[in-house]
């Protein structure tokens, strides 16, 4: 070190420069490798970013729910209260369409009664944490399903 720090202050040349070089001989191969390694990362991430803008952000329309599923999940964890679209705890605010309609804050729709579900509201638990999206948006279509079919 004080060899370096004589060396430094009775030279002009800066620290760096009177530096050797420690490039192996293959050095100029692996920086055309690096090259060419970067070169094929950013056309891949450039292509991946284009796939994604380009695909849809959410389930198509024509998308099928999974209404077996979302029957299970109702037997298993809303029927103890809503068993036959009733409503045990408040018996006039059933799942029939036109309870929903008049008493489900934002009416008859799948996104009403998502909102019920995830985030419960008075006696109804919410569901959010509980239950998976799947299960939450299959047992939304269920319910929708059921109410619109008169099904209950």
């Amino acid at each position: 070190m004080a060899l370096l720090s004589r060396a430094a202050a009775t030279s002009n040349v800066a620290p760096a420069a009177r530096r050797r070089p420690t490039a192996c001989a293959h050095s100029a191969a692996a920086a055309a490798n690096h090259k060419t390694a970067s070169a094929t990362a950013t056309a891949t991430a450039a292509a991946l970013i284009v796939a994604a803008l380009a695909s849809p952000l959410v389930a198509p329309a024509h998308a099928t729910p999974d209404l077996a599923l979302g029957a299970n999940v109702f037997n298993g964890n809303c029927a103890a209260c809503h068993t036959g679209g009733k409503n045990n705890v408040i018996p006039d605010r059933t799942l029939q369409k036109a309870a929903i309609e008049q008493y489900l804050t934002g009416g008859f729709s799948a996104e009403a009664i998502e909102y019920q579900v995830r985030n419960g509201k008075g006696a109804m638990p919410a569901w959010e944490g509980r239950l998976d999206d799947d299960e939450i948006e299959a047992v939304v279509a269920y319910v929708y399903d059921q109410a619109a079919g008169d099904k209950w």
